[in-house]
């Protein structure tokens, strides 16, 4: 690769890395302060159970969608329209005077999520050697982990000068985003065969159903479970360390933080390495397993360290699977990167959806039995990879030989 081409490369991942780190921002810094919000409107958990869900949701119908959007007219215009939705919506959102406007303003974040993240992971793809990818998709992962980790923080702090103050904060980094991406962002085209690009898009239904046909969908059941599987372990463990220790919001905080700040150092500086030495497949083999002994681990154990600990190697297991199956199916899914990225998108707001809902519901009965749910099928989520594994012996060794 000439050397103005790689650095022009590396400009593009790092622009792209700064939007994804402004947009996670962005959604995790109104967190702190939903409660209170939420509260102008005489709601409470329950609405926020269903503002979640509405955001996943959204992301499930248009990620897609946004996909295929990005393989026909380019990565770099559906980024933009993405970060414009985004920054719209978070203004609304604090606009809104009825709960019916935070639902909508809620749907369109989850919308503009949806037109960021896929485009974004496809261009990496574009702009990576086959090597590199790992690593490509590895800083982004950390930028996405970054921004949830720092964004609650950044929300708390802004509060202190305006309950909306967080949400006029998001709008302005999006559009900056947005502004700075027009102008620095190249334009990269995908590289996808014209006779596909004359195809008749494809309905949701119909890509899904085709999910089914590709190389890589059991990565896509991956994907799915793990993301059941954190959205699982994130929407109780506050709730339970709560219940049953009576940890304070501040024990709450460092549990999610210290998890977060080892998997972002993982992603950013161990994870190509592993790439290289192991193999994507055998990186998300070991760490199926890793995160379910820990996620049945954190009921065995009682000390403030000692859950720590477990919920630090759940984090960092998670911290390594979401790149270790981006990479694997961007290197099975040849030319259609935008297709692909869409439907591990889908797939992950899948999980983000059901996980958070059924776990809540069973925490209910008993405080255990989400971890235990979670254990269980991230077991059977690692059987159904292994046989997979040896049945596409020969296709995952030329994933490590182009």
């Amino acid at each position: 690769m000439p050397l103005a081409e790689k650095k022009s490369n590396n400009l593009a991942l790092y622009i792209l890395m700064f939007n994804m780190f402004l947009a996670m921002s962005g959604i995790g810094l109104i967190i702190p302060i939903m409660p209170e919000f939420l509260g102008t409107f005489g709601a409470a958990g329950k609405v926020l159970g269903f503002l979640i869900a509405i955001f996943s949701f959204a992301q499930f119908i248009f990620s897609p969608i946004s996909g295929d959007l990005s393989d026909r007219l380019g990565r770099k215009k559906i980024i933009i329209v993405g970060l414009f939705i985004f920054g719209a919506s978070q203004l609304a959102f604090s606009l809104s005077s009825e709960l019916w406007m935070l639902f909508v303003a809620r749907f369109f974040s989850g919308m503009g999520a949806a037109f960021l993240i896929p485009p974004m992971m496809a261009f990496v793809a574009d702009i990576t050697t086959y090597d590199e990818r790992g690593r490509g998709m590895g800083l982004l992962g950390a930028s996405m982990s970054l921004g949830f980790m720092i964004g609650p923080g950044i929300g708390g702090f802004l509060s202190k000068f305006g309950l909306l103050v967080p949400f006029y904060a998001a709008t302005g980094a999006s559009f900056f985003a947005a502004i700075l991406s027009i102008f620095i962002l190249p334009n990269v085209a995908p590289v996808i065969s014209p006779e596909k690009l004359q195809g008749k898009a494809e309905n949701l239904f119909k890509q899904l159903k085709r999910s089914t046909r590709t190389p890589y969908f059991i990565m896509l059941i991956v994907m799915f479970v793990f993301s059941f599987g954190l959205a699982n372990f994130q929407s109780t463990i506050s709730l339970y360390v709560d219940q049953k220790y009576g940890y304070t919001p501040a024990q709450i905080a460092v549990l999610i933080t210290v998890g977060g700040f080892v998997g972002v150092i993982v992603q950013t500086f161990v994870i190509n390495r592993l790439f290289k030495r192991y193999g994507e497949m055998q990186v998300i083999l070991v760490n199926l397993v890793v995160a379910a002994v820990s996620m049945l681990g954190i009921l065995f154990v009682d000390l403030f360290w000692t859950i720590l600990l477990v919920a630090t190697i759940f984090s960092t297991a998670t911290s390594l699977l979401r790149p270790a199956v981006n990479t694997l199916v961007s290197k099975l899914a040849g030319e259609q990167q935008g297709y692909a990225a869409g439907m591990m998108n889908a797939y992950m707001s899948l999980g983000n959806m059901i996980g958070p809902a059924l776990a809540g519901s069973i925490f209910d009965i008993n405080i255990t039995f989400p971890y235990i749910l979670g254990t269980a099928i991230l077991l059977i989520c690692f059987g159904i990879a292994g046989v997979w594994s040896r049945k596409n012996a020969s296709l995952l060794a030329s994933t490590r030989t182009q």
